[in-house]
Formats: structure tokens, sequence, C-alpha cells
């Protein structure tokens, strides 16, 4: 039986939950099990969780489904673990260094107490000090075990479920478990408090705490703060029924009311019903103040005594709510020009059309990637739904005659924003941009991002100067209603680049259905169309941007490749989209595609690709063709960029360092071998996962036209997908 069972809820917290794992299987204290307790089988939480189980057998995932929530998911660890002492953590949180170690120690000192409460550290997501919550909390405890009585201040529900260790008989004796609904940690830190006989408390940070950049969900707007009511109402019911000493009653009325009173001055926490909150909250204080209760002094005393006498208008005058609007009249939109500004706020005063959406790929580049493949299916799919393409003056030449467009920065491009329904895009919309009630934004994205991204980059500062401002790239991403992934793994690193509160959509991307679609004539028609030579091997190079370099460098002398590999190859340059100046760059075998507006078309008609770092990797493994790094400078770029894996631990293909290598392996044939299709095998198994050739119409279905999950076609398996055959396999056929 072990010393200790750690329970981790990991619902919303994919791209954090391995931090949290690591930090308890990284402690030098052993003697535990660590129960990670995840939505379902195949959540983006139990990927990870599996991993982790494969490697450790004190691992042991359990599962809990998402609408029971927190409450649910920490009494299903509750009900498997087997250890003397229960710990619970957060799914984002971190056991300190030593933690399990020190909470050993002081166990042995104390003895066979019910509880032992222990400091944590808050923790600032971006910037700012850590905060240490629980110490003014427990310093007046006593040092020794004690019994509630001696610490009547204790009451369990200022402090969250993960700043205490339990002991797993009390619980079970006691048949104390969580709560349902939200505010579980206040209901089940008090009732822990109620039946505790011995405690003891630790003065020393054990968990370390990041809060969300999002804020607690508990904070968040809603009518379940009605259900912090609910807690209040069970918890003093119950310590009625105990008949608690006046101290200990009066110290858990004056916190609960703490509580109750935070919300009711918020006025954001409740958008609907505040009244009404305060009216029970009002019955409650009444039916359950204690005899000789003193209120606070100061200005929390005159909340108690409206409280009390129901006081509700002068409640609200007090705490100056109205402020509220002036706040919300002053974030006004700022599009470029006066007259285009004023009729931007106009347009946004009119409903939304139910019908409007409205796309954009690249910044305004053209009919591109996501979007494009999306709005493609919608005209299939959802005729009704009216759609606009956003593009750059100089793109209009390049959006499809029959595809409606608006000119970024026209009124018709403000008129369109502040009215659609649907705004889809794969990077970001203008700052100016308002996320209107009832609008839903999706971020389809454009890649699979082995560099490291969004908030990831702060701390590499040569990208994170070329980013720009942080907060206003968040504020961006908070407009997101939905992200779009392509496989696991992305999932959990947008969550991590892109913290908000946006569900993410396992659906694939869109613009890579043509890889499962494509046909024989289709692989012919463009390759035809780039000029590669009938009968030709060719092979795609596609270098990514390097951010300390200025201008684009191939890095490699692709004439020299060609003569060392022979004339049976061409080469087809696709510099990234960055350097697409409209000039070629290509003279005889090196046929430059960089101008080629379709990457998917330039896929399809490579027969191999040679790329460094470019997520251009991550799509082309769909074709299940051969695929080759050079990495010449592969420990400066992870340096300087900051990458979410070891590419060379982990490639899609042969891996070169050097031209001689790179050449060395088309001359031998090693660049299609049994060991590099090995490689690509393993690469696809963890990164085509969603790419079947159905991903826009799951995205249509769903976000278009609001089908529930249930109801979209399911993922095809890799194993049962038909890539787009390649050129060369036409000619030996």
């Amino acid at each position: 039986m072990p010393r200790f069972s750690i329970i981790v809820p990991s619902h919303g917290v994919a791209g954090r939950l391995s931090q949290a794992l690591d930090s308890v299987l990284a402690q030098s204290f052993g003697d535990f099990e660590l129960i990670p307790v995840c939505d379902a089988a195949d959540c983006p939480a139990a990927a990870v969780a599996a991993r982790y189980a494969e490697r450790d057998c004190r691992v042991a995932p359990v599962t809990s489904p998402p609408t029971d929530g927190a409450a649910g998911a920490r009494n299903a660890g509750l009900r498997a673990a087997l250890g003397d002492w229960v710990l619970f953590l957060d799914g984002d949180d971190e056991l300190v260094p030593g933690a399990l170690a020190a909470l050993d120690a002081r166990l042995d000192e104390t003895g066979d107490v019910d509880v032992l409460y222990f400091e944590h550290e808050r923790t600032p997501w971006w910037v700012g000090e850590p905060t240490n919550p629980a110490a003014p909390v427990l310093a007046r405890a006593p040092r020794g075990a004690f019994p509630p009585a001696l610490a009547p201040g204790l009451t369990g529900v200022e402090l969250p479920a993960w700043s205490a260790a339990y002991r797993r008989a009390f619980l079970t004796e006691r048949q104390l478990s969580f709560p349902a609904g939200h505010f579980t940690d206040i209901g089940f830190g008090g009732l822990v408090a109620l039946a505790a006989e011995r405690m003891a408390v630790l003065r020393q940070v054990v968990v370390r705490h990041l809060l969300r950049r999002q804020g607690n969900r508990l904070s968040l707007p809603g009518e379940h703060h009605f259900e912090l009511l609910d807690q209040v109402e069970a918890l003093l019911a119950h310590a009625a029924g105990q008949e608690l000493p006046g101290d200990r009653f009066g110290r858990l009325f004056e916190q609960l009311f703490a509580a109750v009173l935070k919300t009711a001055a918020r006025p954001r926490r409740l958008p609907r019903g505040r009244r009404a909150f305060f009216r029970r909250a009002g019955g409650l204080y009444r039916r359950y103040r204690p005899a000789g209760f003193r209120m606070p002094g100061g200005s929390l005393g005159v909340q108690h005594r409206l409280l009390a006498r129901g006081a509700y208008g002068a409640f609200r005058a007090l705490r100056g709510v109205n402020q509220l609007a002036a706040r919300v009249a002053c974030a006004v939109p700022r599009p470029r020009g006066l007259r285009t500004r004023l009729r931007y706020r106009w347009q946004l005063r009119r409903p939304l059309d139910p019908n409007l959406a409205v796309y954009c790929a690249y910044w305004g580049r053209g009919y591109l990637c996501n979007p494009a493949a999306i709005h493609a299916k919608a005209r299939e799919l959802a005729p009704h739904r009216r759609s606009v393409f956003l593009v750059e003056p100089d793109a209009v030449g390049r959006v499809p005659e029959d595809v409606e467009y608006a000119v970024i920065g026209s009124r018709k491009y403000w008129d369109v924003l502040a009215r659609a329904t649907y705004l889809i895009n794969n990077a970001n919309f203008a700052d100016a941009v308002v996320k209107r009630p009832g609008s839903v934004h999706l971020s389809t994205q454009h890649g699979t991002p082995l560099k490291k991204m969004g908030a990831d980059q702060s701390t590499y500062p040569v990208v994170a100067a070329a980013t720009g401002s942080f907060a206003r790239l968040l504020a961006r991403v908070d407009r997101w209603d939905y992200n779009l992934t392509s496989n696991r793994h992305s999932t959990e690193m947008w969550e991590s680049a892109f913290p908000s509160a946006h569900e993410p959509l396992e659906y694939g991307y869109p613009r890579n259905d043509v890889y499962c679609t494509a046909t024989a004539d289709d692989v012919t028609r463009v390759r035809r169309e780039l000029g590669v030579p009938e009968g030709k091997k060719a092979l795609l190079y596609a270098p990514t941007h390097r951010d300390h370099a200025t201008g684009f460098e191939t890095g490699l002398d692709l004439e020299a490749l060609c003569e060392e590999i022979g004339d049976e190859y061409v080469v087809l340059l696709r510099a990234h989209y960055f350097y697409d100046r409209g000039t070629a760059r290509g003279t005889g075998r090196i046929i430059d595609v960089t101008g080629h507006l379709s990457t998917e078309d330039v896929c399809l008609a490579a027969d191999a690709l040679i790329t460094d770092y470019s997520s251009i990797m991550f799509d082309y493994a769909n074709l299940d063709r051969p695929i080759v790094v050079y990495a010449d400078d592969w420990d400066v770029y992870r340096e300087l960029r900051g990458v979410y894996f070891d590419l060379m631990k982990s490639p899609p293909g042969r891996v070169t360092r050097t031209p001689e290598e790179l050449a060395a392996v088309f001359r031998d044939g090693s660049w299609a071998d049994e060991e590099a299709g090995a490689l690509r095998a393993a690469f696809r198994e963890r990164f085509c996962q969603f790419d079947d050739g159905r991903a826009a119409e799951r995205v249509v279905r769903r976000v278009l036209l609001g089908e529930p999950p249930e109801a979209l076609p399911p993922v095809i398996p890799l194993a049962e997908r038909s890539p787009a055959p390649a050129a060369t396999t036409l000619v030996r056929n």
C-alpha cells in the first residue's frame, strides 16, 4: 500500500498535464501512486496519461465524464486510491521539489491526524511575484497535532482541496466526498474540518499553483454562482446540526459570507439574477447568524448589515457597479479613418447577420489554406450561408471569379466584420475587430507546431522581439471560440501557446483533405502546370524562415545537389511565404514554385520532400511519401527559436547534416529504404491522426450548421486511408 495517492483531474489542461505529472514523478520520495483522471479514454489528456503509464507503473489513469465536473473527477480518483494519504493536484499545478519528503516527515512528527494543511504558492501565469495566501491562514495554528477547537479559524473553506493531505481511512469512515457542482472545494473543505478530530499544519509550500490567464473558472459570468449559496446552506445546516461551539460556528459563518459578498459585489459574475442572489443570501444570513455574532468593522461590516436587512439597492450603490458601463463604453474599436470608425461603430449596433461568414488566410494573401477549403465545402453543404473572403488589394486578382471578397481596410471589409456571425481565419483578425455576443470565431491555424508559438515564444529574445506585444496577441486569441487541430500534439501545444477559453476541434486540417481525395489525374495535371518534365522524380525543397536571419538564403547549393544526385531528379524550390516576391529563383533543373499559391498542389507534384524544420513536413506526411530532413543548423535553430520536441530523435525520415550527406542518401537510395519508411510510419502515427479527407466537412457541419459532435463523420483510421499516388509510382506501374 503506497504512502500517498496523488489524484490529478485533467479536464481542459492537456497542454500542461505533463508538467504536473513530471513534478510528481521527479519527487525524491517515491512511495506513491499517481492517478490522472481523464474525461475519456480517447481525450487529449488520456493520451498524455497513457504515455506516462507505459513508462512508470506508479501511474494509474482512471476516467470520469466531464459532465461530472471537478467533483466527479476527484471522487473517481478517490475511489481508485489505495494510499494511506490522499493529495489532490490540479492538472496545471505542480508539486515543488521535496514536497512529498516534507509531508512524510511532518506526518511522522504529528502522528495519526485526519488532515494535514500546508502552504501553497500562487504564481502569475505571465509576470508578477508569487503569493502564499495559505501562510496567514495557517500562521495561528498550534505547532503540533491539535483538535479543531484550538484553531476555530481553520474552517477549511478558505483553502483549496489541493492545499491539504487527507488520511484516506478518515475520508472513507466518514463517507466524505466532494459535493457535486461548482464551488466543490468550499463544500469539501468545510465538511472535512467539521468531521476531523485531529489536525496539523505544515508551514511550507508544497504545491505551486499556476494562475490561469483566463482566470479562475469560478469567477466567470454565469448562473453557476447560485451554487455557492447551495454549498453555504449545506455547510451551515450541517454545522448547526453538530451544535458547534460559538467561536467555531462564528468563524465558519464569517468566512462563508465573505465569499458570498465577494460574488455579490462583482456584477460581471452575475449577468442576471443579482437581486435574487442577494435576496437568497440575506435569507441564509438571517437564518444561520450565530447568537452573539459580531459583524466586522469598516466597509465589510456595512456590507454585512445591508445583507442582513436585504437592502440590495443600497448595497448596489455602495459598490458603484455602474462604473462597468462607463468602462465598456471607453473600449471603442480603432479602424483607421474617422468616417470608417464611425461607420463600424454604427454597424456594430445592428443585429448580426445569421447567414454571413467571413474568411481570411495569411493576413489577406489570397484564397488559400484551411479557410479556402472550409469555404469550398460550405458552398456545397451550407449554400444558404453568404461567404466573403478578405484579401489585400494586391491579392484581388488571385481570388476565383465566383468567390465574393472584400478588400482589407475598405468600407465593405468593416461592414462584414461588424455583422458576420461566423469569422474564420488561419491567423488573426485586426486588433480593432470586436468579438460580438453570438458571433463564432474559428481559428484554423496553418500548421503543426514544431517551433515555439504564441505565449511560449516569450523566453526566446529574437522571436519575442519580432512578435511584438504578447498582451495584444492574447487579446486576439481571447476572441476565439474554436481552435482547429490536426493531431493530439497540436491540441496540447496550442493550449500552452494560446491560453484562453476556446474549444479545440480535433477534426484535421481541411486543406489536407486533398491528400486523400486527389487522383492520379490530379497529380499529372499539377506536375504539368508546374513544368515538371515527364518521367523525372521531383524533390520539393521547402526550408523554413529563420527569425535570426534577414532575407532568404537556401543554405544549400541546389545546382550542386542536382549534379551530385543525377539527372533523374528535378528540384522544386519553395521558399517560406515571407519571401514570395514574385521573382523566380530557379534555373535548369531547379523549378521555383514559391509563387504558386497552393502549397497542396506543390506537395501533390513532389515525389519526396526535403526540408529543415518547416511545418510542411507534417502535412506532406499525409501523402506517405519519403521525407528527408536537412538539419545543418539544428542546434542554433533550437536555441534561438525554441522547439516543442527533438526532431532529430523523432524525424519523419532520414536526417542529414551536410550537403554531402544529403546527396549520399539519394545516390544510395536510403532516402526511400525500409528504415526511412519505418521512421515515416511512426511520424504519421503521431502527426497525421485526424487528416483523413473529411476535415472540412466536420468543420462545416459543427461550426456553420451547428450539428452536435456525435453526428459528425468519424475519423477514418490511418491504415484505411488511401493517399494520392505519387507520379513515379504511376510511371513504374
